[in-house]
């Protein structure tokens, strides 16, 4: 079986995959001090909680955070005998190769969700993902990646307005109830929610005439359905899209190997 892992910034995902669906999925912080025989009690326990029994002898790694990649390797190695494909470097073969800027490294997380996203819904997509960063990656007719829009994450951005401003409290994002708000939080959350709605909104729309053709619209990330709330921002959410691009990618590289 396949253990699929994507490392963020903040947190780490390990799912294991039949070949058909996902039958285990757990998150965990992302510490790049963290073993590999940390890494394999913690994942093992879990399994043993749960009560499966499985023979993973195939692993798959997204990172983010280049620092955690090196103890990935060696708990791939030590306990499942075998050499993880790593998304972003150049053994590890992607569907179509990014049309971006001649030097350009293109994020591992923008290439499987594009990847994913494109064996889910074909081409010419706008994937709007909320994690640390919100990002916008544009998949071309063909599945290429060919470019996007970094913003600063929704909770990034209330936890610098927190720390920037001393009389300002650390809030929690929600849908306010009203757009003019009457207390101090409620004027927080109002301009973080409101704030990246026109952000999202504006963005793909520029996005859309800059491309010159219609364009879906695909979100992913945990604050995505939140937003969604609001107004019809988006054409589908995709709340497992990551992992599903390491399958895909997983797929293509046994494929051709």
């Amino acid at each position: 079986m396949l253990l699929a892992i994507d490392c963020g910034n903040t947190n780490t995902v390990f799912s294991i995959w039949d070949g058909e669906k996902f039958i285990a999925t757990w998150r965990t912080a992302t510490e790049w001090q963290r073993t590999a025989d940390q890494y394999y009690v913690w994942l093992t326990s879990l399994m043993q909680f749960q009560k499966l029994d499985v023979h993973i002898d195939e692993v798959i790694v997204s990172s983010t955070v280049p620092r955690v990649v090196w103890n990935l390797r060696v708990f791939a190695d030590r306990y499942f005998d075998c050499r993880p494909w790593v998304v972003g470097k150049p053994d590890c073969l992607l569907p179509r190769m990014p049309r971006v800027d001649e030097g350009t490294q293109v994020g591992p997380d923008r290439l499987v969700n594009t990847a994913g996203a494109y064996d889910r819904h074909g081409g010419n997509l706008i994937v709007v993902d909320f994690g640390t960063a919100t990002t916008f990656d544009v998949v071309a007719h063909d599945g290429a990646y060919v470019g996007g829009v970094i913003a600063p994450g929704v909770n990034l951005s209330l936890e610098a307005l927190h720390n920037a401003a001393a009389a300002l409290p650390h809030v929690d994002i929600s849908k306010p109830q009203a757009v003019i708000g009457t207390n101090t939080v409620a004027c927080m959350q109002s301009g973080v929610f409101w704030g990246y709605i026109g952000l999202v909104r504006e963005i793909c729309a520029r996005i859309k005439a800059e491309r010159g053709l219609p364009m879906q619209v695909i979100s992913t990330g945990g604050l995505a359905p939140l937003f969604q709330q609001a107004e019809t921002l988006f054409d589908a959410f995709e709340d497992d899209l990551t992992m599903h691009g390491l399958t895909v990618i997983h797929r293509y590289n046994k494929d051709n190997a």
